[in-house]
């Protein structure tokens, strides 16, 4: 008998990544990680998304050993300083405000675990996004209109965050919605789940 395909977990309460992976055409389930995202001492904006993405899959994983789960996470990388997602509007106008007219990269990680073969990897796909120089109205009317409070640096580029960028620089182009596919389907291939086989 030819073995069952093992089932696929996308290990996130983000609608954004879960929108991204139906792309895919997987079969998959949505599983909350419950995972601490507080940052270590010191830790710098790739390696504190590298470890999360990977704590993330490692948490829903040790539950489901047979399943594929993928992690991702996102953080903000202001001149080596983690933005974070701000949760209100005040908070939002700080970081627009922070982020006019500089280089903000967007470290976005993805991780694979598969438990009952000892594959756990997790690969960066950093976004350098150059905002324009915004003024307070601008920031502030963007804000009431997107409202994106649940977003790593308050601004949706699917959106109409795209209005207040000037240029993005990125080679793997979902990675600044939250799920960057080209490397999450290398580490499914690496894994044992090719999306194009039969």
């Amino acid at each position: 008998m030819p073995r069952m395909k093992p089932s696929l977990i996308l290990a996130s309460t983000s609608r954004y990544r879960r929108e991204l992976l139906q792309r895919l055409r997987l079969p998959f389930t949505v599983q909350a990680p419950h995972t601490d995202e507080t940052p270590l001492p010191g830790e710098r904006p790739a390696a504190l998304a590298l470890r999360l993405a990977l704590a993330k899959a490692q948490a829903v994983a040790a539950e489901h050993p047979e399943a594929i789960v993928i992690g991702s996470d996102q953080v903000a990388d202001l001149h080596g300083e983690p933005i974070g997602k701000p949760g209100d509007f005040e908070r939002a106008v700080q970081q627009l405000r922070r982020m006019s007219a500089q280089q903000v990269v967007f470290q976005t990680a993805v991780a694979v675990v598969r438990r009952d073969t000892g594959f756990a990897q997790a690969l960066l796909a950093p976004v350098t996004v150059t905002f324009r120089a915004l003024s307070d109205a601008e920031i502030e009317r963007y804000l009431h209109l997107d409202q994106p409070f649940d977003c790593a640096g308050s601004a949706k580029s699917e959106s109409l965050g795209v209005t207040l960028l000037q240029r993005i620089d990125s080679d793997d182009p979902t990675a600044l919605v939250g799920l960057p596919l080209m490397r999450t389907c290398e580490l499914l291939r690496q894994a044992g789940l090719d999306p194009l086989a039969t």
